[in-house]
């Protein structure tokens, strides 16, 4: 924001300026920056990324950014009586169980086995529509996926949000299929 005004997309009025550090940046640049802001404060790394114990408590692992729960992690067993009332997550927030069963954040990173062959009309149907992978006829998306936040997302937030996550590191990580309740 400047003097009141939000950037999107490092388009501004013609009476303002740009912040310095996009200032000179070529316009995918810009928006790519605005797409990691938005993925900052939007917490995806919160649940995308796996953690490690650090001073303060978890911290991302930076080779490992948004690229969910890791695949060669053994998978959880699931007591059913406790997640009739409750949801729990495991220790770096990449999985959580409840009623719904078992699930586990998705790879969010430029790797074909995250977003990377998917095309921005599936990533605005996942976050919109809350479409597993984005394909109309797959499942919905599981909690804790607060999709239903980001039904009203703007367009360039979309878009930059998108183009943020196309540039990342790619990290093959092929994350497990969600587990029903009850196995």
């Amino acid at each position: 924001m400047i003097g009141g005004t939000l950037i999107v997309a490092g388009l501004t009025p013609k009476s303002e300026k740009l912040p310095s550090e996009t200032k000179h940046m070529p316009p995918d640049q810009t928006l790519i920056k605005r797409g990691e802001y938005l993925v900052g404060i939007m917490g995806c790394n919160d649940c995308h990324s796996p953690k490690t114990m650090g001073a303060q408590g978890p911290e991302p692992i930076a080779d490992k950014l948004l690229s969910g729960y890791p695949a060669g992690r053994p998978l959880p067993t699931r007591n059913s009586e406790a997640l009739n009332e409750w949801v729990l997550f495991n220790s770096d927030n990449t999985a959580a169980a409840g009623p719904w069963g078992i699930s586990f954040a998705a790879n969010l990173t430029s790797d074909a086995t995250g977003i990377g062959n998917w095309t921005e009309e599936q990533f605005k149907r996942a976050l919109t529509q809350g479409k597993a992978k984005g394909i109309a006829s797959n499942r919905m998306l599981l909690p804790p996926m607060p999709w239903t936040n980001y039904r009203g997302i703007k367009d360039a937030d979309l878009k930059a949000i998108f183009a943020y996550l196309k540039s990342t590191k790619p990290v093959a990580n092929v994350v497990p299929a969600p587990i029903p309740p009850g196995r």
